[in-house]
């Protein structure tokens, strides 16, 4: 059957907008508000139209905008960070329902070992599959390499280690430590504390490394010894009697909580010692998400979800372009001005 033809015209009648309005939105011109921008492009995703512009990316990269053949993918993940994999999923599921194709997440056992790894793959027909998302965080790096050597199309969906041949998607926590401490710095704190496990895994290390960046082109130092930066590894009271022992001895007016996990129990543990946030100290918190957990925090946004949504695209054009070098991609967000931050 052919494909019932989308244009403006049905886009603007549906929408009761002008067909000038219509194209604007999905053009990116100014001249309206973002819920009117997204209506249009929410309508124009279901309906599957493409503006030239689309229409010209896709077939530069040589991906079919309308596929005959519906793929699968799947997700590989741990049980452990439910938060961000949804978010991810959701993601990768919005953009591969515009190309008819499904994602499928599939859990890794705890304590799945490398050596059984084949045996487990082969029982829920993994090597079938004709591309995978390495969402981050795996049990361990010998598994990580483990999935790295899966013989179809992969997309780390993290910061890629030394030498690795996979293409990466991932939201640039590096750009959110910078956005965080120059604010404050803009604000007038000058003694900040930074709190987060600052060692376990690739992308906490990359945070610390950038808040000691930032802090030096701000004139100031950040001596590992005065942070709360001890691994978490999942035992709350020592980490938390650690953080608030520095917090007693540096006074800061503004703390960093990099760490997703640890914002919370830091704003209460804080909170518990009759610290006011803000007007005693600033909280910036990097999170994947508000939550009512949380009052709204001042904090920079990680766009999880649009990299979920870009990591698609990314796999797509790895299908079509099996030789061509690997690439690392890294999605910036805004940074959320929310009331746990004072100006000094």
């Amino acid at each position: 059957m052919r494909r019932k033809k989308v244009t403006l015209a049905h886009l603007a009648e549906q929408l009761g907008l002008s067909i000038q309005t219509v194209s604007k939105a999905l053009t990116g011109k100014p001249g309206m508000s973002e819920e009117t921008r997204s209506e249009v492009s929410r309508l124009a995703k279901s309906l599957g139209y493409l503006t030239k512009d689309q229409k010209h990316a896709l077939a530069y990269e040589r991906i079919p905008p309308y596929p005959i053949v519906r793929r699968r993918f799947v997700l590989l993940h741990n049980e452990q960070f439910v938060n961000f994999n949804r978010l991810l999923l959701a993601g990768l599921h919005d953009r591969f329902t515009e190309f008819g194709h499904q994602v499928e997440p599939m859990l890794l056992p705890p304590g799945l070992q490398p050596r059984d790894f084949e045996d487990w793959a082969e029982k829920t027909g993994l090597p079938y599959a004709e591309g995978v998302f390495i969402a981050p965080r795996m049990t361990s790096d010998e598994m990580e390499e483990r999935l790295l050597q899966l013989p179809m199309p992969r997309i780390l969906l993290n910061f890629p280690p030394p030498e690795s041949k996979v293409d990466s998607v991932i939201w640039d926590v590096h750009e959110a430590v910078h956005q965080s401490v120059r604010h404050l710095l803009r604000a007038g704190h000058r003694n900040i504390l930074y709190a987060g496990d600052a060692t376990s895994q690739r992308g906490f290390r990359l945070r610390w490394q950038a808040f000691q960046e930032a802090m030096k082109e701000g004139g100031l130092s950040a001596d590992e010894d005065a942070h709360a930066a001890e691994p978490f590894q999942g035992r709350l009271g020592p980490w938390i009697a650690k953080f608030m022992e520095r917090f007693r001895i540096t006074r800061p007016t503004a703390v960093l909580c990099a760490i997703d996990e640890q914002v919370a129990p830091v704003y209460y543990a804080l909170k518990d010692a009759g610290v006011r946030i803000p007007q005693d100290c600033s909280l910036v918190g990097i999170v994947n998400e508000q939550t009512e957990r949380l009052p709204a925090l001042t904090r920079p946004m990680l766009p999880i979800k649009e990299s979920g949504y870009r990591a698609a695209d990314r796999l797509l054009w790895r299908l079509a372009n099996p030789n061509m070098p690997y690439e690392h991609i890294r999605i910036r967000g805004d940074f959320i001005p929310g009331s746990t931050m004072l100006r000094l």
